[in-house]
């Protein structure tokens, strides 16, 4: 009985290590034209690569004044994908439709992701 139950934990802890999967660096470079809107104010991206999820702001910057705002992130993650939405004056875009998406691949990965703000249409670019 005790040969049993030492198999048994065994196996557990085999398990549970075995789930555990590997994380490998994400850089996406956000790029979201501006041009058209009225007013813009504290311009980021939220989503799932912050922590806690969807609540830290990345800010987003104009550095050259073209309208094009622009942001670098890197995180580690073991995920299939990412959701985000960009922010303007504190407010999501594309209310009422889908989060944007970026899909991955389980490597280490660098992606380029072009979009009009409050138009779902995008370019990713990887790298």
């Amino acid at each position: 009985m005790k040969n049993y139950k030492s198999f048994l934990l065994l196996i557990a802890i085999v398990l549970m290590t075995s789930c555990i999967q590997e994380t490998h660096l994400k850089t996406i470079n956000f790029k979201v034209n501006m041009r058209g809107l009225d007013t813009i104010s504290n311009p980021g991206v939220r989503g799932q690569f912050t922590s806690p999820a969807w609540e830290e702001l990345v800010p987003l910057t104009d550095e050259n004044n073209d309208s094009i705002y622009e942001a670098k992130v890197e995180f580690q993650a073991a995920q299939y994908d990412i959701k985000f939405k960009f922010v303007n004056n504190d407010e999501y875009e594309l209310q009422n439709q889908p989060n944007r998406s970026i899909k991955f691949e389980y490597e280490p990965e660098s992606f380029t992701y072009e979009a009009t703000y409050n138009n779902p249409e995008a370019k990713n670019t990887k790298k």
